[in-house]
């Protein structure tokens, strides 16, 4: 991870592949189709309808092939659409989903998320030429516009959407109308802003400064505590490199290069691989130098949502290397 505002190496290569490659008029075929079929007898209305139309204020919606076209292309001329293609297997899924429908219902509009099973909607899927989920994709103006996969923390998604909406605002109106209402009803927290900017601009130090002045002044804020572990294993990760799996599986007792070749992991969403690796350098270890590495993988947890089962088979792992 070389910036502090971007997804993995992986997941930059995969918003490449989608840029100006994936032609999203298959789906608009096959949905045009479904409607010149003969109509079901007509029934009454028995309530609202499932799907609100196209320019609806709804934050969250379950998109399907025949709804593509008017909830993800048509609606991407006005906003942002985030597209997350999802299995009811898929375990970081559950991880990543519930934060992404929380960060759209906060949007006030400026976006909103489209959710795509793909066990029932495989040639969405196939469309984008998925290899893994979750994966995420960015829908503007009818095109993918970026994209990343695997369950990425919370202040890294923050960021990848504040610089999507601040490259968009200028194209899609329904960014500066969301905004505009929401900068009515609730003033943003100017402490978090200068954090967030620091962040963004890639000055670890002045961003950590900020979260620990929310902190001083208010110990229990827990959003606070979350960014300034984030911003920290940021600062770390944006300073490794591909080499460092390969030092530490070249020198396993070399300490310092499995710690790196973990965080390495971690950021290119690996996160099984890196919390593997320092369970079994905790088991060959003792005293001070295991201590280091539990602590070491402790905190990598901590950037994780404390449900996700990646963290509690590691924390299981753990427990059993060090009893």
């Amino acid at each position: 991870m070389t910036q502090p505002r971007r997804p993995s190496a992986k997941s930059a290569a995969l918003s490449a592949a989608l840029s100006g490659a994936v032609d999203l008029s298959a789906l608009k075929a096959r949905a045009d189709a479904a409607r010149r079929q003969p109509a079901a007898p007509a029934q009454q209305p028995s309530g609202p309808p499932a799907q609100p139309p196209a320019g609806a204020g709804t934050a969250v919606l379950d998109v399907t092939e025949a709804t593509f076209q008017a909830d993800v292309v048509e609606r991407s001329l006005k906003q942002l659409v985030v597209v997350d293609l999802w299995a009811e297997w898929c375990g970081p899924c559950k991880q990543l989903s519930p934060v992404l429908e929380r960060l759209a219902g906060e949007s006030g509009g400026a976006w909103v998320l489209a959710k795509v099973d793909v066990d029932a909607n495989p040639r969405i899927s196939q469309l984008f030429g998925v290899q893994s989920i979750p994966t995420v994709v960015a829908i503007a103006g009818g095109q993918p516009v970026d994209a990343f996969s695997g369950a990425l923390p919370e202040l890294q998604i923050r960021q990848w959407l504040k610089s999507l909406l601040d490259a968009l605002r200028d194209k899609l109106p329904g960014i500066k109308d969301a905004e505009q209402n929401g900068a009515a009803e609730e003033p943003e927290d100017p402490r978090f802003t200068e954090a967030e900017e620091a962040f963004e601009r890639g000055d670890f130090a002045a961003a950590k400064a900020a979260y620990q002045r929310i902190l001083d002044a208010e110990p229990g804020n827990d959003q606070a505590k979350a960014a300034l572990v984030q911003v920290s294993f940021a600062e770390r990760a944006g300073q490794a490199d591909p080499s460092a799996v390969a030092r530490a599986d070249a020198d396993p007792d070399d300490i310092d290069a499995q710690l790196a070749a973990a965080d390495f992991e971690v950021a290119q969403q690996l996160a099984e691989e890196g919390f593997a690796r320092l369970v079994a350098v905790v088991r060959r270890t003792a005293g001070e130098e295991r201590n280091r590495v539990r602590e070491h993988l402790v905190g990598l947890f901590d950037l994780f949502d404390p449900a996700d089962p990646r963290v509690a088979k590691a924390r299981r792992d753990l427990a059993s290397a060090l009893f």
